[in-house]
Parts: structure tokens; C-alpha cells; sequence
């Protein structure tokens, strides 16, 4: 970083510019504060292998492989050699979409030994955003298994390839590659490879924004190996920890908070599975001794009600996390009598920022809150519509700087313009309180707050009310246009399984006895027996919005 140059949002650029990254005076703080070690992932893994080469890294149930860590190491260590001699070389960017597949950590693990950059993709995408990463990034490479889940990536590649020139390897693993070269015949005899320094990127990922194609996120070695010890610290992960990676690998959450690079941090194993369904991640749990894992709110309810009618042991599962979108109030109340573990929010981003509940927090913080940050020096404002600061305990944006919360979008100007302060805070776009304790309360994103002729709702508020009722699993409310109050409320209700019907009307009246404002009492209910879902499970209320502005209810005067 002492090559940078000033850049935008009070960021510094590297020598190309694409990346901002952190000022010099913050850099030397967190260097100095300790929290950027000088580590990088390849020097990581090659540690951990000296250490314990026979203590098992990696299992993969479904192809019933066990990896050790000396092994994980020797495996990236020959891919990577395969991959430099066909021209992949430090700064080239490799599109990596994989399922939860051993070959996945082999192949990031050989891209971070080379110092190329593992662009991060899910299973679910298709050519529209694969196409979009290659020509964006000018990907260099392509990594993709055969098949999964019924789906042929060997024919997405063929198209992604037709339309980026700069594609110059396709590489499948597992199945038959078709035109394209076998993963495993890359590997040849490992060389000396010069490998990145710690403040060098690492990778790219996501954007979790739901408008647009995703933004991409760069994160380097130093910033996000941070985030890796700093949450096993507050987790409870060490090296006698099992970690469930359930769902997409590549996603934030399931690889860092703390995830399976948190577990392999730690010299922790990592079992991998195939799909999140209780009926295939139960059974793991008891024969591999799982003691923690993540999911999504969705997955969590399913998994509670399954808990109670399951034959398999999991007793060994001590710390449920559940992040990537606000987890209710009501549903987290249902852990710990369904699962017997510790429940642990987490609230976190791509982008940086991530906020835990302590194991030793009160049942009712751990309930109530999304948890408070990793570290120290993490800078949380809560600001109104102008940017100004508000009072303690008031409800308004989330701006964040810190060690581990990136200072721009990978080569995206215009948008760092938007989405940072000129002092380099990060608009989260959530909508936040803080409790005295400074714990931090997610009251929902600022795109999803409701404005009902005139009166600001919280769509996760009147969610919390809904689950509330015995009968339903799961809610979501949005807005949705209306001629009279600008939007309404529409609330989407999934029934538990075996629960006697409901009425609108019924629902509507639960709500309104419960204490609330009229006008939060929802406009009007659909029932759904699921929820439109992004890549890695998440509720899509971009569709949700989408469905209730394509089916609005009739037009009628309405009482604000």
C-alpha cells in the first residue's frame, strides 16, 4: 500500500486503480493494533499442514474422501504448478463456481499459492451473471464441476467462453469435461512460486445488493484473515472444532464467519454438505461429531420444526450461527428448545463489517440482537437521511469503517461514489439501533422500509408479529403500490405443515390484538407455500416486491 495514490471516499488505489484500498495512517494503525498479522491463505494452509499433516482439513461425504491437511496442502501445491505452467500468473482473475466439492478449497488454495484471484461465484448463477464476471473481470479462467443439481455447467461454459475472449481455460471438475480440460489433469510437479504479499488482494466476492448485477468485492489477505480469527475468538472454534459448511461454500458466511476458511484457520475439520435439508445435514451432524454450523433464517426454521421428529444424534452441535439476512425475534426463540445448542446471530457483510451475539451473552440479547462487532476498531455511525449523526439508541442508517471493511468496489467509481463517505465510511443501506450495551439491532434495509401515506413501517417488525402466531413458519412483508397511499403492506405467510387453514382476515386480527397501529396492520395477506430465494437461500424481496406490484390487490379507497 505504499504505492497507492489518494482515490475516492477518502480510499487510496493501488497502481492500476482498480481496488481501493486502506489509507496509509489506517493501515499502520491496524498493523500496529495487531490485527493485520502479515499472514497470507497459501503461508496459512502451509503452516497448519507443518503442524498436523495427518489431522483430517476436509470431508466430502458424497464422493467419501477425507483430505488431511497435509494432503489439502500437497494437492494445491501441484494444481497450482499445473496452473502456472498454462499461463495463469499473479493478478489474473479465475471464476471459480463450484458446489461444496473438496475441490473447491484445492482450487483456491492453488490460486492463492499463485497469487491469481479466485472470482467468487454460486452454483446457482447463470450466463447472464457468469458471463458478466468473466467480461468484467477479464477472467483468465473458468472452473466448474460437470453437473450439480441436474444442471450441466459443461454447456454454460461453452456459451460464457463464446462471448469473453479473454477466457483461455475451461477446467471441470469431477464428471466427464466434455470439450474442456479435466481438473485433475492440471496438477503437475509442484515449483517455487513467489506467491502475494499479506496486503495484496486475495479474492474477489459478491456483492449481496439486490438490484443489478452484483458488484464485486475486494478483499485482501491481511483484511480477511482478520476476520477469520477474530470471529473463531469470539465463536469458540479451535482445532477440536467440526464445522458443518451447509451451505454454498463460496458465500461469505459460510466461508468466514467463521466459516470453513475460519475452521481451516484453526486446523479444525470441514464437512462439507451437499444440500442444507435436514434429512441430508442431520445425519452428518451425528456421524461426523458437528459441534457448529451456519444457516440462513429460512433453513433455520426448517430446521427447528425437523428437529423434533428426527431419528439422528445431534447432540454434538453446540453453536447454531444464523446470518445473512435479519433472523426474527420469534424464530430465534425456537432454537434452543428445538436444537438443544447456543444460538449466535450474526449480522454481517461482504463488504466487511461483521457483528456476533457472545456465547455468554443473556438468552435474551442473544434473542433480541444482532450482536456487536469483531473488533475494537470497528467504526459504527448511525445517521439520518442527511448523514448526520443521531442520538444513542435512535433508528437510522448504518455507516461502518474498520480493519476487515474494504474502502471501495473492485473498479467501480461511480458506485464507491454512492456507497461511501468521503471519509471512508460504508453506506451499509440497513436500518439500525443501538442498544446501550452496544449491541446492534437490525430493524431492517432502507429499501424495505414502507412508506404508507406518510407512515414509515418496518417490514421485519410486523414479520416478527406475524411469526408470532402458532400456526405460521415463516413471513415477509413488503410494500407494494397503491393509488391512494403511495404503497400498502402485503404480507406473504407460509403455514406450518399441518396447521388448519387460515383466513386473511384471521391473520389481520392477530396482528391488530397484539398492539400494534392500525397502519401496521397488514393490507393484505397471500399465503405461499414457499418464498422466492437468492443463490444461497436467502428470501429474495426483490421478487417478493416484484410479485405484489404484478398482482396488486383491486384499488380501493384505504383509511392511512
Amino acid at each position: 500500500m505504499s504505492t497507492a495514490s489518494t482515490g475516492p471516499a477518502g480510499a487510496s488505489t493501488g497502481p492500476a486503480g482498480a481496488a481501493p484500498t486502506w489509507p496509509a495512517e489506517f493501515a499502520e494503525r491496524y498493523r500496529a493494533a495487531g490485527w493485520w498479522r502479515g499472514e497470507t491463505f497459501g503461508g496459512m494452509l502451509r503452516e497448519r499442514a507443518a503442524a498436523h499433516p495427518e489431522r483430517v482439513a476436509i470431508v466430502d461425504p458424497a464422493t467419501d474422501r477425507r483430505w488431511t491437511y497435509g494432503a489439502l496442502d500437497a494437492r494445491a501445491d501441484r494444481l497450482a504448478a499445473g496452473m502456472a505452467a498454462r499461463g495463469i500468473t499473479a493478478g489474473d482473475r479465475v471464476v471459480v463456481q463450484l458446489p461444496n466439492i473438496a475441490e473447491f478449497f484445492e482450487v483456491i488454495f492453488a490460486l492463492f499459492r499463485i497469487g491469481a484471484l479466485p472470482v467468487f461465484a454460486l452454483p446457482a448463477h447463470r450466463e447472464t451473471e457468469i458471463t458478466y464476471f468473466c467480461r468484467f473481470t477479464e477472467a483468465a479462467a473458468y472452473v466448474v464441476a460437470a453437473e450439480h443439481g441436474g444442471y450441466d455447467y459443461r454447456a454454460l461454459a461453452a456459451q460464457v467462453r463464446a462471448e469473453v475472449p479473454t477466457l483461455r481455460h475451461v477446467w471441470v471438475a469431477q464428471g466427464d469435461p466434455g470439450e474442456f480440460e479435466a481438473l485433475a489433469d492440471v496438477p503437475a510437479e509442484p515449483v517455487d512460486l513467489p506467491g502475494p504479499a499479506p496486503h495484496d488482494l486475495a479474492f474477489l466476492q459478491l456483492s449481496g445488493g439486490s438490484t443489478g448485477v452484483p458488484k464485486l468485492i475486494p478483499r485482501t489477505h491481511d483484511d480477511y484473515m482478520y476476520s477469520l480469527w477474530g470471529s473463531n475468538e469470539l465463536c469458540g472454534v479451535d482445532e477440536d472444532s467440526v464445522y458443518l459448511c451447509a451451505l454454498p461454500a463460496a458465500h461469505n458466511f459460510p466461508l468466514s464467519s467463521p466459516g470453513s476458511l475460519g475452521a481451516l484457520y484453526a486446523g479444525a475439520r470441514v464437512v462439507l454438505c451437499p444440500q442444507p435439508a435436514p434429512e441430508t445435514a442431520f445425519p452428518l451432524i451425528e456421524r461426523e461429531g458437528v459441534t457448529i454450523t451456519g444457516l440462513v433464517p429460512p433453513l433455520a426454521l426448517v430446521w427447528t420444526e425437523a428437529a423434533a421428529t428426527t431419528p439422528h444424534d445431534l447432540g454434538s452441535l453446540q453453536v447454531l450461527l444464523v446470518g445473512g439476512a435479519k433472523f426474527s425475534e420469534e424464530a430465534a426463540r425456537r432454537v434452543r428448545p428445538a436444537l438443544g445448542c447456543t444460538l449466535q446471530q450474526v449480522f454481517g457483510m461482504a463488504e466487511g463489517l461483521v457483528n456476533y451475539t457472545r456465547l455468554d451473552d443473556p438468552e435474551e440479547t442473544i434473542v433480541t440482537t444482532q450482536g456487536r462487532p469483531i473488533s475494537p476498531d470497528d467504526e459504527i455511525r448511525v445517521v439520518d437521511d442527511e448523514d448526520n449523526d443521531l442520538p444513542p439508541g435512535s433508528t437510522g442508517h448504518l455507516l461502518t469503517r474498520g480493519p476487515y471493511t474494504i474502502r471501495g468496489y473492485w473498479n467501480a467509481p461511480e458506485h464507491n461514489a454512492r456507497s461511501f463517505t468521503a471519509d471512508g465510511f460504508y453506506r451499509t443501506g440497513d436500518i439500525v439501533r443501538l442498544t446501550p450495551t452496544g449491541h446492534l439491532v437490525v430493524e431492517g434495509r432502507a429499501k424495505d422500509q414502507i412508506n404508507r401515506g406518510g407512515e414509515k413501517i418496518a417490514a421485519e417488525e410486523i414479520e416478527n408479529h406475524l411469526l408470532a402466531h402458532p400456526a405460521v413458519h415463516d413471513a415477509n412483508v413488503v410494500g407494494e403500490p397503491d393509488p391512494y397511499l403511495g404503497e400498502r403492506t402485503c404480507a406473504y405467510v407460509i403455514l406450518r405443515a399441518g396447521a388448519e387453514p387460515l383466513k386473511p382476515v384471521a391473520v389481520k386480527r392477530f396482528v391488530r390484538e397484539r398492539g400494534l397501529a392500525a397502519y401496521k396492520v397488514p393490507d393484505r395477506v397471500e399465503f405461499v407455500d414457499v418464498f422466492p430465494q437468492t443463490g444461497v437461500g436467502k428470501i429474495s424481496k426483490k421478487d417478493l416486491r416484484s410479485a405484489a406490484t404484478a398482482d396488486p390487490a383491486p384499488p380501493r379507497p384505504a383509511t392511512p
